[in-house]
């Protein structure tokens, strides 16, 4: 069971280590194509939170939240696949900060094209983050293992 548990982990983390090593190679001065096509998305995502919410979203340099982006990916992608909560948690966090932005379904009418693409993504990742959460959830439902303590030994003389 150990060896297909790992397989698995190995096979679920490939999808963020794969997508931030191409980030990270992809990534210049500006922040490369993936702060390109984000930042558009990232402004009206603010704009979405700021007229709902009233909530001004701080002004930042879009190249630092995608540089986090790729952190959040590769080292939680290495750390789940070596079965470790900690790696869970930021993929978590990862999912949670960046996928209402970049799949915006909610922006479109449901009879445009792009509706049904960005809906399509928005579900898939959300499928991910449920993935995450049950791992997590049975990391932490599984008891630990207790040393047992040995008997002493009885002497005789």
């Amino acid at each position: 069971m150990g060896f297909v548990s790992f397989v698995g982990r190995v096979l679920f983390a490939s999808v963020f280590l794969l997508f931030a090593w191409q980030e990270f190679n992809e990534f210049d001065v500006d922040g490369g194509p993936a702060a390109k096509a984000l930042k558009p998305k990232f402004n009206v995502f603010s704009k979405t939170v700021t007229s709902h919410t009233g909530v001004q979203v701080p002004e930042f340099d879009i190249k630092y939240l995608v540089a986090a982006a790729v952190a959040f990916k590769g080292v939680g992608g290495i750390l789940f696949t070596f079965d470790s909560s900690i790696g869970a948690y930021l993929l978590v966090l990862h999912q949670l900060i960046v996928t209402p932005i970049l799949y915006d379904f909610y922006n479109y009418d449901t009879e445009k094209k792009e509706f049904g693409i960005l809906f399509t993504k928005f579900t898939q990742n959300l499928a991910l983050l449920g993935a995450l959460f049950f791992f997590i959830g049975m990391k932490n439902s599984m008891p630990r293992r207790q040393h047992k303590k040995k008997a002493p030994k009885t002497k005789t003389f």
